[in-house]
């Protein structure tokens, strides 16, 4: 205790301070029957603030309701007494900052457990109405049996305060809040989400995904910088990408993280070969998209039929082959100026169908993506397939052709038992498929390449796995 702290508050006898920040300070408490709480008792000049003692009622009123296994619950408060205060179960563990500063960044398993607790205790905030506005390290708690978030339950009824102009206090730690609250924009539970990213990056590297520094300059990077995943497992980045995107629209509930995270989730079981790798700006496709929304990418797409070349050749044999001996044959029977008018017409006859056959349109290849099926199309050949039978899908390049033409690939990996039809069998693997995607020497392929991608981060979500050739190709000014 420090000089100036109360003895007491309400029914509860304080026995140490845990902690201060811009809403107030964190004591230990002590009820009559020697069960230890951890209460919060707010500034008197928020307290003050007109309108907050209701909004702070109703908050606590809703706290008192979130459940679950993951939170330390709100099992007491007074909002009309002299100072306001709440109180909740003291849980006697380390929080997650303090356990990552003696042990280093946590294991993969540990991280997966870590994240599951906490998506699960979100998910019971969110039901009760609430959104916790302060999740960071220092607000969960790791006890042998996973992680406690605490510390909600008050934000928004502060968060609303004006006194928070007077004091330049703010809701939330620069470095761990969403971009929206950096912003002053309203928050909702996708603010909560982004701070669980946030969280799952720095226990996974031991640094905070925005790095270090002022309060302006870390909003500053929340706002405007991709964040720093280097060192996040592979099996896990893209979910922490999609976790950091900074519309809140993108990124997933707390539902769907646990979803995700559970056994039989085909985007994060399967894990990456060795030379596989994730792109950190891989975006989520929020589950609300119901709208049956088709990106079509096809401009640009051109292929080239081998059998174009086949016809290319026998036409120019046929016309060295067929010519010469027509015009002998014809010059036996009829004199030598019919014989040559005659050949001349067969070969010119050969050139103009070369030269159509040289100016025929080329094959379009078409992707077609929407929140429900991956579809390839070209020729009279076509593959369509759910997105929950794709567990891994990339756009790489594979070759320079000839005549200056740029090929590429979209290769999908596939559950087991997936079908692939003649022509997509991804290079002999029963489990892969695979379209060509070939660009002419006169075409920029990077506006329907730059489609493509942006499309597979909406649709594909973690399963898209970017290939660094073409995030370095589209980055190209």
């Amino acid at each position: 205790m420090q000089p100036g702290d109360p003895d007491a508050i309400g029914p509860y006898r304080l026995s140490a301070r845990l902690g201060e920040g811009g809403m107030g300070q964190v004591f230990l408490a002590v009820s009559r029957s020697g069960r230890r709480l951890a209460v919060k008792v707010i500034r008197p000049q928020i307290a003050a603030d007109p309108g907050f003692r209701e909004r702070f009622r109703r908050e606590v009123a809703a706290a008192r309701t979130v459940g679950g296994f993951w939170t330390a619950p709100v099992v007491d408060a007074d909002p009309d007494g002299a100072v306001p205060w709440v109180a909740s179960d003291y849980i006697d563990a380390p929080d997650l900052a303090a356990l990552v500063r003696e042990r280093g960044p946590l294991p993969e398993p540990e991280l997966r457990s870590l994240a599951a607790g906490l998506a699960e205790a979100l998910e019971a905030v969110h039901r009760a109405g609430l959104v916790h506005r302060d999740l960071k390290p220092a607000n969960i708690l790791v006890t042998t049996d996973g992680p406690r978030v605490i510390d909600f339950g008050i934000s928004k009824a502060v968060e609303d305060s004006t006194a928070l102009t007077a004091t330049g206090l703010v809701v939330g730690t620069p470095g761990f809040m969403s971009p929206e609250q950096a912003t002053g924009t309203p928050v909702g539970p996708p603010g909560d989400v982004f701070s669980l990213g946030a969280v799952l990056a720095y226990a996974a590297t031991g640094r905070a995904p925005f790095g270090e520094g002022s309060a302006p300059a870390l909003l500053y990077r929340v706002v405007h910088d991709a964040p720093a995943l280097d060192g996040v497992p592979p099996a896990l980045r893209a979910l922490v990408a999609a976790c950091l995107e900074k519309a809140p629209e993108r990124r997933p509930s707390a539902s769907r993280i646990l979803a995700l995270l559970g056994a039989d989730a085909p985007a994060l079981a399967p894990r990456p070969r060795p030379d596989d790798r994730t792109d950190a700006r891989t975006a989520w496709v929020p589950e609300t998209v119901t709208a049956p929304e088709t990106v079509e990418v096809s401009a640009g797409l051109l292929d080239v039929p081998s059998r174009r070349k086949d016809q290319e050749y026998w036409a120019q044999l046929g016309s060295a082959l067929t010519v010469v001996p027509s015009g002998a044959v014809v010059l036996v029977f009829f004199p030598w100026p019919i014989a040559a008018a005659t050949s001349a017409a067969l070969l010119l006859g050969f050139l103009l169908w070369g030269a159509f056959i040289d100016a025929a349109p080329p094959v379009r290849r078409t992707v077609l993506l929407s929140a429900g099926h991956l579809d390839c199309r070209f020729q009279r050949r076509h593959w369509s397939s759910p997105w929950p039978d794709v567990t891994r899908v990339t756009v790489r390049r594979t070759r320079k052709g000839a005549r200056g033409r740029r090929h590429w690939q979209l290769a999908a990996t596939l559950r087991a038992g997936v079908r692939v039809p003649a022509g997509f069998d991804g290079e002999g693997d029963r489990g892969s498929a695979a379209m060509a995607l070939v660009f002419d020497a006169s075409e920029d392929p990077r506006p329907a390449l730059r489609r493509l991608d942006e499309a597979l981060r909406r649709h594909a979500g973690v399963r898209y796995s970017p290939d660094p050739a073409l995030t370095a190709y589209l980055d190209r000014t």
